[in-house]
């Protein structure tokens, strides 16, 4: 039995921030988090989809690789961390649904206590990437999450990410990920992870 349980919720549409959503999974597995990834389904309408270079492609594989968060996988998680990538220094409405629906959940009182963490990119340096994941603390307070921010407890957040979660700046070609900020993604895995974990230890959290 894993000794946490963590769920990475994520938006992505050319890829990007589902490359640093995978370099969180690798970090909380290396401490034996059992991983869910997940991503939240495109809802614009079909014709602006079919507008965009390489949208439709994109959003046919990640339909097939993930399956959507839904409520059970929020309850089964001991740590909730979120991805999007910003949308005028925001978060993108697509992931803002998934966090919606939640709401049956937050009358219950069935997410408090849980670890919540949240990371991005976005298209131009300086283009939301710190209010981006201090937009998600906001209803991650309101879920009753436990916020668990980076800090400077690695290296490389000397050098990429921010205190407040990871990040990326893609350009407006889909420039993958730097290996530092995959590195500060991983840190951010591990981190959520030994968080879940003490709390999970102490009976804080709960999964059903």
């Amino acid at each position: 039995m894993a000794e946490a349980n963590v769920l990475i919720a994520f938006y992505s549409r050319t890829g990007v921030t589902e490359k640093l959503a995978h370099a969180v999974a690798e970090g909380a597995r290396e401490l034996g988090a059992e991983v869910r990834l997940r991503r939240v389904r495109d809802f614009v309408a079909e014709h602006i989809i079919q507008s965009v270079p390489g949208w439709r492609e994109s959003r046919d594989r990640m339909h097939k690789d993930y399956e959507p968060p839904t409520g059970e996988d929020a309850q089964w998680a001991d740590a909730i961390i979120f991805g999007t990538p910003t949308r005028f220094g925001n978060v993108s409405a697509e992931l803002k649904s998934y966090v919606d629906s939640l709401g049956g959940l937050w009358f219950q009182g069935k997410l408090h206590g849980k670890v919540g963490a949240a990371f991005n990119s976005t298209s131009t340096k300086h283009g939301g990437n710190e209010s981006t994941n201090l937009t998600m603390f906001n209803f991650m307070s309101h879920l009753g999450l436990v916020l668990v921010p980076l800090g400077y407890g690695d290296p490389a957040m000397f050098q990429a990410g921010t205190p407040y979660g990871a990040t990326a700046v893609s350009g407006t070609n889909a420039t993958p990920p730097t290996d530092l900020d995959l590195s500060v993604a991983r840190y951010q895995g591990r981190r959520v992870t030994q968080v879940a974990k003490a709390l999970r230890a102490a009976g804080l959290t709960q999964t059903k």
